[in-house]
């Protein structure tokens, strides 16, 4: 990791449907560029991310996502509508911001839901894309949320009863995510801030077993910070990304040409590798490397990997 940087320009783009996304530009004008598209969704580009990459050598972009970060208007507020934050409005957000900023094609790096929205966008645009780079592989598929907020429960029973009980009790054996969204739109802000913290107490209970990962990473964070994540995770996550199930997986073909390095550890409860190991036999353009030591939030092993791929395709 490179020491602190500033960025050199950024602005707020007007993307329509009332909504300013924030963007910013590091390292070298005139260096390869890459942008780097953040998880959550929901929680926002951060300061720490404008170091991944070599500043010497690449034009570093990042981006908060819509209606979280410094994205305005922010979902942290209940009245924020969130109707016109889909999938398919970030696509073409990136793609407004790529022409704003004059970039032909750029390399792609992020991971967890942003390996979702990098696979949708280079899918959608591969002419614009020089390389992948994934850490921690998903796909936003149907049966990958069902796993997380309820197939994975079986290895933490106690968190994931205390999780499933923050819902109704009509809809405790239903569509948990969905009621949680509800939740996180109450207009009683009691409500909508109990639902974020059993969210994301939740979501810390599954990375709880990672010995080399970053222990409460989903809670260690500001409260608006939360509330967006949470309310923006319920929102994609209860719509399935607005994606068909395993439409990224058929359409791995148009991925064709384009490099990429997919990096999973072999411990994620939450993102079992499977994910990554099938997106790899379908892209055969990728490298897999799986981290044994490793869960979704990392390790020294994986960070190295990390490191590794990134200067790869410095040139």
């Amino acid at each position: 990791m490179k020491p602190p940087i500033e960025p050199y320009d950024h602005g707020m783009l007007d993307v329509g449907d009332g909504n300013l996304v924030y963007w910013e530009v590091c390292g070298s004008p005139g260096g390869k560029p890459v942008v780097v598209v953040h998880g959550g969704p929901g929680s926002g580009c951060t300061t720490g991310a404008r170091r991944a990459f070599d500043p010497e050598r690449f034009r570093i972009v990042l981006f908060d996502q819509r209606n979280c970060g410094r994205s305005r208007p922010h979902a942290a507020d209940p009245a924020t509508d969130l109707s016109a934050n889909t999938t398919h409005h970030l696509i073409a957000d990136m793609e407004l911001l790529r022409e704003h900023l004059g970039i032909d094609k750029w390399l792609m790096y992020g991971g967890s839901w942003g390996s979702t929205l990098i696979l949708a966008y280079a899918e959608t645009h591969p002419e614009r894309v020089s390389e992948i780079v994934i850490p921690s592989v998903t796909m936003t598929r149907r049966s990958e949320i069902d796993w997380l907020y309820r197939g994975v429960g079986r290895f933490f029973p106690e968190a994931w009863d205390r999780f499933r009980r923050g819902v109704p009790e009509a809809d405790r054996d239903g569509d948990l995510v969905a009621a949680y969204a509800r939740l996180l739109s109450d207009p009683d802000p009691k409500v909508r801030e109990k639902a974020a913290v059993d969210w994301v107490t939740w979501e810390d209970a599954v990375i709880s077993l990672e010995a080399n990962g970053t222990p409460n990473a989903y809670s260690d964070r500001p409260g608006d910070a939360v509330m967006a994540m949470t309310r923006i995770c319920a929102h994609y996550f209860s719509h399935a990304a607005w994606l068909e199930e395993d439409v990224l997986l058929r359409n791995a073909d148009r991925l064709a040409g384009i490099p990429g390095v997919l990096i999973h550890g072999r411990q994620d409860m939450g993102s079992p590798l499977r994910t990554a190991w099938e997106l790899s036999q379908a892209w055969p353009d990728a490298e897999l490397v799986v981290i044994d030591d490793s869960g979704h939030t990392g390790s020294d092993t994986f960070r190295k990997a990390l490191i590794e791929a990134r200067a790869r395709f410095a040139d």
